[in-house]
């Protein structure tokens, strides 16, 4: 999974390279390629400290926590500058809000349980990551899609 995240990471910053002009202008796009950027970067740091040898799970726990109380910021402040911008509403709904929340928050909780020592923790992470990277992939698909609604300047 983190091998596949990186590799997303990476396609989306040559597809907001293409057209970086259209990304800046709009405050939902520009949000939008952030969350995905960071999301994806998440899931590869998230996965490479797990396979950092010899650990005990509280301190991937604090590792993990860590990352994702700030990947969740990013998310939900993303979300919510796009929202009062209303510059695109493409994607921006209650339900998408929740939902990759709910992911974010899932990583939270699971990294809360590895803290504790209850090996239960990988699992909700597993579960979160699992979801979560289908919130990205939607994610980027609308900001492709975003970008290319949008009226061209001509």
């Amino acid at each position: 999974m983190g091998g596949g995240a990186a590799g997303l990471a990476g396609l989306i910053f040559v597809a907001i390279s293409i057209n970086p002009e259209r990304i800046v202008r709009n405050t939902t796009h520009k949000n939008r390629a952030i969350n995905m950027l960071s999301g994806f970067s998440a899931i590869f740091m998230a996965c490479s400290l797990a396979l950092l040898g010899g650990q005990y799970l509280p301190a991937l726990g604090l590792e993990w926590l860590l990352l994702w109380a700030i990947a969740t910021f990013i998310f939900v402040r993303g979300y919510v500058v796009a929202i009062k911008a209303g510059m695109s509403s493409i994607g921006l709904t209650g339900p998408r809000l929740a939902g990759g929340t709910m992911c974010y928050l899932a990583e939270v909780a699971g990294a809360i349980f590895l803290i504790l020592g209850r090996g239960v923790g990988l699992y909700i992470a597993a579960l979160g990551t699992i979801v979560l990277f289908a919130f990205l992939i939607s994610g980027a698909w609308l900001l492709i899609i975003g970008i290319y609604e949008e009226p061209a300047k001509g």
